[in-house]
Parts: C-alpha cells; structure tokens; sequence
C-alpha cells in the first residue's frame, strides 16, 4: 500500500532528528531548472507570483538565489516541511526501521520536486500549482508536471501492492491524470469531517491534523490491509460506516 500527501507552504532548515540515510530526488535536474528559472524574477515578481507579502518574497528571492550554495546543505523532506500535517506525522520518535518503511510506503508531492520520498534531500523553496515559468513553455506545474508524473506515480503503487491512500489536498490530483490513476490502481480516500447544525462539514485545520495522524499510524502500524484503515481513531474522529463507501471512507467527530 503506498500513501500519499501534499507538500507544506512552511519549511525548516535545520532539525536535531538523526536518520538512517538519506537520498537524490527522482526529479532533481527538473528541480533544478526550475529553481534556475525561478531565480531571474525580483522580489516584486515573486510576490505578485506567489501572491505573498513583501517580507516573504524577500525570503524567497533569497533561497532561490543561494539554492545551489555549498552551504545550503538541505534536509531529508520528511523533516523540512512544517505543515499542520507534518507537524503531526511527528517523525521524532521514528525508529531507524520506520524511516526505511516510509520511505518505500510514502510519497510526498512537491510542485518544486514532482515528487518526493521522505528521505530525499530538499532545499527550502515556495512554489504554487499555478504558476507559470516561461521556460517552461508557458504551462503552470500542474500540467508541466503530469506527463512526467503520471506513469512514476502509477508504477510506485502497483509496486507496493496497487493500493494508494490518497491523504494529499483535493488540488494535488491535478499533478497526475487522475482517470488513469483511477482506472489502474485501487484509490481510497479517507475523509475528516465534523457535525454543525446536524450537517458534516470539513475544518480545515482539523483535516490537517487527520491525515498527519493517519499517516503517522498507518506508518507505524505498517497498515497494508485498507480495511485496517477504518480502525483509526484519533481525539475524537472514527470511523463512520453510514457515510463511508468501498473507496471514500469517512471518519467523523461529534
């Protein structure tokens, strides 16, 4: 079974947590040219671009100029992102054998990377789906990505059993064709929601949390059994039969 979720806008430079090892990206020389194209725009143009505020255009100019600096060493992905759900992944207390069996059971998506593993070394970027590099013929990510992407993407699943949790954002889809995901491999999606007024409705914030959670257990419960999937519990969310089918499986709290 191989689990899937998306990238975090945040990102740390530095971390304590020691790992067995570490690995290149799959996609580096398309990272690096995108950081190569990314690097002629001023801080103007990456604020527009981004659409942030002048302090952290300011930030990303300066990463995207220094990327290939002998002194920006990089982390493994797994520990640069900072995000609500990798704040919940909670990777400090991962054993030396958890680290090796996310790094076959993961993928972590990147609009910088493609895709990631969790070990691979990566430097602190932003980058959004939409944005557009002339040198990339014009195409936003999404669709500089998916031709690239899509056939990898596949091929990993059906090597860990045909099975994808898709934990990632709604958005991240469009970095595949998603029919032929679809159509070649069995997706589940888990789904967090919350009653308000007799209605479920999705909080972000919560959804965020969920699927660093489950991440986190089906990583070190080495969970390869979807079925198994629906044991999950966390503060109060569970597993909710009436609402779920084969493939959207939905937990909810109150």
């Amino acid at each position: 079974m191989m689990i899937y979720i998306s990238c975090a806008k945040t990102m740390t430079a530095r971390s304590k947590k020691q790992i067995p090892f570490t690995t290149i990206p799959r996609f580096y020389n398309e990272a690096a040219c995108n950081i190569r194209c990314l690097s002629q725009f001023n801080s103007s143009e990456i604020a527009k671009m981004l659409r942030v505020n002048s302090k952290l255009a300011a930030e990303n100019y300066f990463r995207f100029q220094n990327f290939f600096s002998e002194d920006n060493i990089g982390l493994p992905a797994i520990l640069s992102y900072t995000g609500m759900v990798f704040k919940h992944l909670s990777v400090n207390d991962f054993s030396e054998d958890d680290f090796k069996y996310a790094q076959d059971h993961l993928l972590i998506t990147s609009f910088l990377y493609g895709l990631l593993r969790p070990l691979d070394i990566i430097k602190n970027y932003r980058l959004e789906g939409d944005v557009k590099l002339p040198e990339r013929s014009g195409v936003n990510m999404f669709d500089f990505w998916k031709p690239i992407l899509t056939d990898f993407f596949i091929d990993e699943i059906k090597n860990q059993g045909g099975i994808l949790v898709n934990l990632a954002s709604n958005e991240m889809k469009d970095l595949f064709d998603w029919k032929r995901v679809c159509s070649e491999v069995k997706v589940v999606t888990p789904d967090f929601q919350v009653y308000k007024n007799g209605k479920l409705s999705t909080v972000v914030i919560y959804a965020k949390m969920c699927r660093g959670e489950m991440t986190r257990f089906l990583l070190k419960k080495r969970i390869e059994d979807p079925e198994q999937i629906k044991s999950f519990e966390w503060e109060g969310f569970c597993y909710n039969e009436q609402e779920s089918t084969d493939d959207h499986l939905v937990f909810t709290m109150g």
